[in-house]
């Protein structure tokens, strides 16, 4: 039995892994072309210029033919919906909402620290895309500069019976959301309309989800099992960071991690730690561009131990790095939204999926692989150590920011 795997598994998977923008995009606009029941979007930012323009596009298309199209998007990511996208979209049969709107407090309270920072779609309940990419062009920051190479980021396109459970997910947090809020009186037709046909889509579903036919699909055996993770603020606190500590705590020969934030909780240090200590190779792809100060230094202080332990630390130099992905043993892999930090692990709604599959898991840690080597930086331990003192300085600092902010809301980490 393999270690990983558990009754949540779900066999029968069609998947592909995605990188960039470039080619995300285009082939989400295709799937929308497809659609013809529903399309559900749910992304931190969406900015309607580049490569995006094409997926809103799709989205106006779809809910004109009739499909029910909803569109969710995180009020810090992006403010809302331009208003000649709101005039498109009204007229197409669009519906979207702004998740948590900062208003005039802005991040000062804690609690706006709790962010919806999925990036997925679902067309149809047939095929699903699961990953970190925004809706953001490849060669833009999120602050709107033009870069010279593009974002090294990662999705999951895939087809089989997980989708509907990714789909119930986005469905349950689109209807909390409407219930409470307030919505204009002139929208809830098209609601109502959309939720009778979420209803006769997932109703087969939900009236067995407790049977052993909502873990395996026999008739799909023959294809790939894949695991659904997410992670809010109620029954689902702490699976992400599980999930990662069981695959790390599995490994017998490698462990492959990409994440732009990388600060890992004392559970996954010690995990990361005992995997070294035990003969596996542990390599890990960090940001190495500068992007803001917290997420840039609040990391650094921890690199040394890790390191000391027989760990790899590798700065992505080529671009900025925006990827969560991991491949263990060269047989796992994951790639989803969740950052290996407190505000993933401890605060924002996330995702990722798990899949089974030697392919991809081979195609992702060579492009990983390629990215240490070759467009990257190993750390080394002498001369990270003679870094002038203002550096080290901005670290700690950072670090214990991120420590205050924590102990602000309770969490222990």
């Amino acid at each position: 039995m393999d270690p990983l795997r558990n009754p949540l598994w779900v066999n029968g998977h069609r998947a592909t892994l995605i990188e960039g923008g470039r080619a995300l995009f285009p082939a989400m606009a295709e799937a929308i072309d497809r659609a013809q029941q529903s399309v559900q979007l749910e992304t931190y930012i969406f900015d309607f210029a580049g490569g995006p323009l094409g997926v809103a596009e799709a989205l106006a298309r779809a809910a004109q033919r009739g499909a029910a199209v909803r569109v969710l998007i995180d009020g810090a990511g992006s403010p809302g919906v331009p208003p000649e996208w709101q005039d498109k979209w009204q007229r197409a049969g669009v519906q979207w909402q702004v998740f948590s709107p900062l208003g005039h407090t802005g991040f000062w309270l804690p609690s706006q620290w709790r962010r919806m920072h999925r990036k997925l779609l679902v067309v149809d309940q047939h095929t699903a895309f699961c990953g970190g990419i925004n809706m953001l062009d490849d060669w833009k920051t999120a602050g709107g500069e033009q870069m010279t190479h593009p974002r090294l980021d990662f999705a999951m396109q895939f087809e089989g019976p997980l989708v509907r459970r990714v789909a119930q997910s986005m469905t349950r947090v689109w209807w909390r959301l409407l219930a409470g809020s307030h919505l204009k009186r002139a929208q809830w037709p098209s609601a109502l309309r959309l939720a009778r046909r979420q209803w006769q889509v997932l109703r087969p579903h939900w009236s067995r989800r407790r049977s052993n036919e909502s873990h395996t699909n026999h008739a799909h055996e023959t294809g790939s099992p894949m695991l659904w993770v997410e992670r809010d603020n109620v029954r689902h606190r702490t699976q992400i960071e599980r999930m990662y500590v069981k695959a790390i705590d599995s490994a017998q020969h490698s462990v492959t991690l990409a994440h732009a934030y990388f600060v890992p909780s004392r559970r996954l240090r010690k995990a990361l730690t005992e995997a070294a200590e035990r003969g596996v190779v542990v390599r890990v792809l960090v940001q190495g561009q500068f992007e803001n100060f917290m997420q840039y230094h609040a990391a650094r202080p921890i690199y040394p131990r890790l390191i000391e332990a027989g760990i790899e630390i590798h700065e992505y130099r080529a671009s900025d790095l925006h990827a969560k992905v991991a491949v263990i043993d060269g047989k796992w892999l994951t790639v989803g939204s969740s950052n290996l930090d407190p505000l993933s692990l401890l605060l924002a709604r996330e995702a990722n999926v798990w899949i089974e599959d030697e392919t991809l898991a081979t195609q992702l840690e060579q492009r990983l692989l390629h990215g240490m080597h070759e467009e990257g930086q190993a750390i080394a331990l002498g001369s990270w150590r003679l870094r002038p003192w203002r550096l080290k300085c901005g670290d700690w600092m950072a670090f214990g920011l991120m420590r205050l902010a924590l102990v602000l809301t309770g969490k222990r980490y």
